[in-house]
């Protein structure tokens, strides 16, 4: 059997969040799980004697996604028309654009690997059309119609479903930081096409019939939908057949792509520029300012993380992964450098830095997937927070009294010195108090202290846990250990 290397390029269509449609002023709050066509005017619909009027707002966005991505800006640009005909694009066309993008050549990397973009471009969303079971007819739905849709294109540089999916998660980051999209690809917003081609060695890397996969709906699916098509195809070619250059579907119940049409070529949409919307100019200064409010970015954010907080690479990969996650994080260390300086921390800011970095990933993100909230929602203030973290670096509160105290500023908002008082969870360091505790352990288990006499260690782990217990969890962990092991000499 012959041996096939891959190809993948990426097109990538995004919803913008907008204030408004992307030719019309009708709304584009309205999400799709409203009442069908309420949000639809003349222009969505395609009345005789409506015009288009271009979203200011929108082409910003795309512009502010090219400089994130280090794309050339266009200084001029245009729309152009796609013909094509769908229920659910009542013009009989699509605005979008052909020769002109607003975006062109970029780059990003993944885990060191450059990918490159080919362009970004402007168009606007269709309706929805659904397809009643049992029934003969179609149904409509404008809602969605003149959305603005932003559209990358990647070079062929992908070689593989993982690398792709990381492809789709790292586009998706970089939208949600510089705030133009929340691009949730669960709620259609964000809609990746994976185009996939085979060739063998010494062969054009773009020899190989390209075959694009659509109705992806989750990044997991981006990468499963090319890892299927690879070995799809590999089966056709060894066994003498032909790739079709066409569009198939992902059908994620069954796990395979489904042929759905031919593969359009750019021909068979007749572009030719909208007559309705003129040519677009852009100055150097518009482009200088854009540039200047473009905020930090990830891959800038992890870099200075890194270098200033001393966090571990997979603290940071859930820190930096959300913007509003980050900034808490950061608010965070910047309370713990005040009470640093108060003197009311007598730990250093580094250790207590690594401490929080801790919290936030394991417990924090913990109650967060548990009550299904984002950061945003969070009760606990970045002070408060800071002060359990001063707590626990100080030695005030042990590990386990920490995650209760944690669990209750989550459900309550409290200052965490208050809910340690009234709890009574101040870690006990005083040795006569863990001594007798000790003691009574060991009187109590004496099936435990022999095992442990005997060989078995893990016995000692559960006199450390009975010990924890009857303390309520406020006692020294590492003076209880420390002692148990002095008295089972």
């Amino acid at each position: 059997m012959a041996k096939y290397n891959v190809t993948i390029g990426m097109e990538i269509h995004v919803e913008l969040k907008t204030e408004s449609k992307m030719f019309t002023s009708v709304s584009n709050k309205l999400g799709t799980e409203n009442a069908p066509n309420i949000s639809i005017d003349p222009v969505v619909t395609a009345e005789p004697g409506s015009l288009p009027v271009p979203n200011k707002e929108a082409i910003r966005f795309v512009q502010r996604a090219g400089i994130a991505l280090g794309c050339e800006i266009a200084r001029k640009s245009k729309f152009d028309r796609k013909n094509y005909f769908y229920p659910d694009l009542p013009k009989g066309y699509q605005i979008s654009q052909f020769d002109q993008p607003l975006c062109g050549k970029g780059e990003i990397e993944i885990n060191g690997e450059k990918i490159g973009i080919t362009r970004i471009h402007m168009e606007e969303d269709t309706g929805k059309s659904t397809h009643p079971t049992g029934s003969d007819h179609t149904l409509v739905d404008l809602n969605r119609a003149g959305i603005p849709l932003m559209e990358l294109v990647s070079e062929p540089d992908l070689v593989s479903g993982a690398q792709a999916r990381a492809f789709c998660q790292k586009l998706q980051q970089i939208f949600r930081y510089i705030e133009i999209a929340d691009a949730d690809i669960e709620k259609g917003q964000m809609r990746c096409e994976v185009n996939i081609s085979l060739y063998k060695d010494g062969e054009d890397p773009l020899s190989g019939t390209k075959v694009e996969v659509k109705n992806i709906g989750s990044f997991r699916s981006v990468e499963r939908a090319a890892e299927y098509e690879i070995k799809r195809q590999t089966a056709v070619l060894n066994d003498g057949g032909k790739i079709a250059q066409e569009t198939r579907g992902w059908d994620d119940g069954q796990k395979k792509t489904i042929s759905q049409r031919l593969k359009e070529d750019a021909h068979d949409y007749r572009y030719f520029p909208d007559p309705d919307i003129p040519p677009m100019i852009f100055s150097e200064k518009y482009i200088d300012e854009l540039k200047r409010t473009l905020p930090e970015l990830p891959d800038a954010k992890r870099t200075r993380f890194k270098k200033e907080f001393g966090v571990s690479d997979e603290n940071l990969d859930v820190i930096i992964a959300d913007k509003k996650t980050a900034h808490y994080f950061e608010k965070v260390v910047a309370e713990l450098v005040c009470k640093n300086r108060a003197k009311e921390m007598e730990t250093d800011v580094a250790k207590a830095t690594k401490i929080a970095a801790n919290y936030m990933v394991s417990e924090l993100q913990k109650h967060l997937v548990e009550k299904h909230e984002k950061i945003e929602d969070v009760k606990i203030t970045p002070e408060n927070f800071a002060e359990l973290v001063g707590l626990i670096a100080d030695g005030a509160v042990n590990s386990s009294a920490a995650q209760t105290v944690l669990l209750e500023m989550y459900d309550t908002g409290g200052d965490p010195s208050h809910i340690i008082d009234e709890k009574g969870l101040e870690q006990i360091s005083d040795t006569g108090a863990i001594e007798k505790h000790v003691d009574d352990v060991l009187a109590a288990n004496e099936q435990s202290v022999a095992d442990y006499k005997a060989g078995k260690d893990k016995a000692i782990k559960y006199l450390m846990g009975q010990v924890m217990s009857v303390s309520k969890g406020s006692a020294n962990p590492q003076m209880v250990m420390k002692m148990l092991k002095e008295k089972l000499k």
